[in-house]
């Protein structure tokens, strides 16, 4: 049985309603997430084993954190307390030609200041198939860069597959170091890989491409120059969004196994109620495509494509949908009918 083990920071979200600005704002929603965080529960819920590794204040806040990600049957037990507080994001969802805003409040987080040698790695991973971080734990501090790169050469001692998300956050990396000074050395031990490409190649120092998503065959040497970067890797992938306006997103993906292009067809989505975590709905698709539909890589981009689009439509940070619904949608039930 797989047993999926992510890493990363939960935060609280402070989300304005019905489209506010933050100026107009009286009142602010309250829930969580985070990247690693919202590919757990994606997995959990398609019946997939996860755990979520973080570290989070000793409060009623801290606590309130553990508590969600245990309400999402994601297991939490291998979290860890301490740090003065949790990292919190207000968001401002736009709507129609006005895009949303994102503000971080996570300087001096649990997670931030995060030391490698707190976690006891070869416990965690103990009985774990897979391991997953993103870019956005060593964008916080170079101390939670320094415990990530830890986590991922003891899942790599361990002979656990691991992937990232490469997450790039401009808000972020605000430490003194640029990706390329840090991603490279973690990206080494990478078996799955989600980003565009010219985000792969600004994380490991190279020239950007610029690169055509339209012409399949022009992207093979793109990714294959990826390959040789990322000695480990199997798979390559990467999310395609042309955003129409904040409420209408055109989706779609594209996987790279180093001999083959697959891309899945563009699908419209409007209205959008939240976009934020589609990401993260398409990552944990795809682990879902690779853990069960083995080497079927069409299927598996076509379920991330349709997971990614299914989160557009759900409020909060994470994607709260079953199989059978993500399903569904490759199959071509798009139409919001009732099911009775």
């Amino acid at each position: 049985m797989n047993k999926v083990v992510t890493f990363g920071e939960i935060m609280l979200r402070l989300s304005t309603e019905r489209h506010l600005r933050f100026e107009q704002a009286k009142s602010l929603t309250a829930n969580y997430g985070g990247g690693e965080f919202n590919v757990a529960v994606s997995l959990a819920n398609y019946g997939i084993e996860a755990e979520f590794v973080t570290r989070v204040p000793d409060n009623e806040i801290g606590r309130c954190a553990v508590k969600e990600a245990r309400k999402m049957n994601v297991g939490c037990g291998n979290a860890i307390w301490g740090g003065e507080r949790l990292g919190i994001y207000f968001l401002e969802t736009g709507a129609g030609v006005r895009g949303s805003n994102v503000v971080y409040d996570r300087a001096h987080s649990a997670m931030a200041t995060l030391k490698k040698g707190l976690i006891d790695w070869q416990k965690v991973l103990q009985g774990a198939t897979w391991f997953h971080f993103s870019g956005i734990t060593p964008a916080l501090s170079e101390d939670a860069a320094e415990a990530c790169l830890e986590a991922v050469q003891a899942a790599d001692e361990m002979g656990l597959n691991i992937s990232c998300d490469l997450n790039y956050r401009s808000k972020l990396w605000q430490y003194g170091k640029a990706p390329a000074e840090v991603m490279p050395q973690l990206l080494q031990y990478a078996n799955v890989i989600l980003g565009d490409i010219d985000t792969a190649y600004y994380m490991l120092g190279i020239e950007k491409v610029n690169p055509d998503y339209h012409d399949e065959q022009s992207l093979v040497p793109h990714y294959e120059k990826l390959f040789e970067l990322c000695p480990n890797l199997k798979v390559a992938s990467t999310t395609l969004r042309y955003s129409v306006s904040a409420t209408h997103q055109r989706i779609g993906g594209i996987l790279f196994d180093g001999n083959n292009i697959y891309k899945s067809d563009i699908r419209e989505i409007t209205p959008v109620v939240d976009r934020v975590g589609s990401g993260d709905a398409f990552m944990g698709g795809l682990l879902y495509g690779l853990l069960e539909y083995k080497e079927d890589h069409q299927k598996t981009v076509d379920f991330a494509v349709a997971a990614c689009c299914l989160k557009h439509t759900i409020a909060g940070d994470y994607n709260l949908v079953t199989v059978k619904e993500v399903e569904n949608i490759m199959g071509g039930l798009s139409n919001g009918l009732v099911s009775r």
